[in-house]
């Protein structure tokens, strides 16, 4: 799609569905690393963000940037999520920017990328960070020597 054919419009926290984000994940990349099929999940992933900057055409939801922060250190992008046939004509970007511009000047905006995404998060100005770690479901802390069991 051709940047002179886009005519999309961005929002600040605005309603949306647990069904839109779904259809969206759907024809982003990430519905392949999201639980699209449990429906409960996504409601919650929907609900329990606090920061998310949309971008419609019309009344379709075409792209997203889902946060959860406190708005002056972290800011943990959890979802980047752009139409396919938005892709490549800034809408990602301008999400991104839009969704820095909430926060406060020492807020740091953190995201871990999909293997395929590497190259487009460097290209929008993240820089890598080499210690960034997981705890996966079903994972348990680890406990040391002498600590009391977990009840």
């Amino acid at each position: 799609m051709s940047s002179s054919l886009v005519s999309v419009q961005y929002k600040i926290n605005a309603a949306y569905t647990a069904e839109a984000f779904t259809d969206l994940l759907r024809r982003s990349t990430l519905a392949e690393r999201r639980p699209v099929e449990d429906a409960e999940c996504i409601k919650q992933m929907v609900q329990g963000g606090n920061l998310a900057v949309t971008a419609w055409q019309g009344k379709r939801l075409v792209g997203i940037a889902r946060s959860v922060t406190d708005f002056a250190y972290c800011c943990y992008l959890s979802d980047l999520a752009v139409d396919h046939s938005f892709q490549g004509v800034g809408v990602g970007r301008r999400l991104v920017q839009l969704m820095q511009e909430q926060l406060g000047p020492r807020c740091t905006l953190i995201a871990l990328a999909a293997p395929d995404a590497n190259d487009y998060y460097l290209h929008v100005g993240f820089e890598p960070h080499p210690r960034a770690w997981v705890l996966r479901p079903g994972s348990r802390v680890h406990l040391g020597p002498g600590a009391a069991p977990q009840r």
